[in-house]
């Protein structure tokens, strides 16, 4: 299992924390730091995830607000964008070989567990 984690973020610091104190194990992936996507993985997880690009878009960053707000891009053009901005992806991801989940609330972890 992993989880794609910002530890500057509260809502992906309380998911690393739910799944340390259920004990199970897992790899953190500082996806801001490491840039573990590529647009296939990246549009892998959407897939296990069940959600379109949009669904998974941090609107409130003020990158976005400046180059993209208001702008309309196929689902394949979102995911470029993501990738290049990681920074715009909703996090925690949590991550199996089989299923992934936005750990925002933290409870939506217990769907993978």
């Amino acid at each position: 299992m992993k989880i794609y984690h910002n530890p500057r973020c509260k809502k992906s610091r309380a998911g690393l924390q739910y799944l340390q104190e259920k004990n199970v194990e897992h790899e953190v992936v500082l996806y801001l730091k490491d840039k573990p996507f590529t647009e296939e993985t990246f549009k892998a997880i959407l897939t296990k995830l069940g959600k379109k690009p949009l669904e998974m878009l941090r609107t409130q960053e003020k990158e976005y607000k400046a180059n993209y707000k208001g702008k309309e891009f196929s689902d394949d053009e979102w995911i470029k964008i993501m990738v290049e901005n990681p920074k715009f992806i909703n996090r925690p991801i949590i991550e199996t070989d089989e299923k992934a989940v936005w750990g925002d609330p933290v409870t939506n972890i217990d769907e993978i567990l």
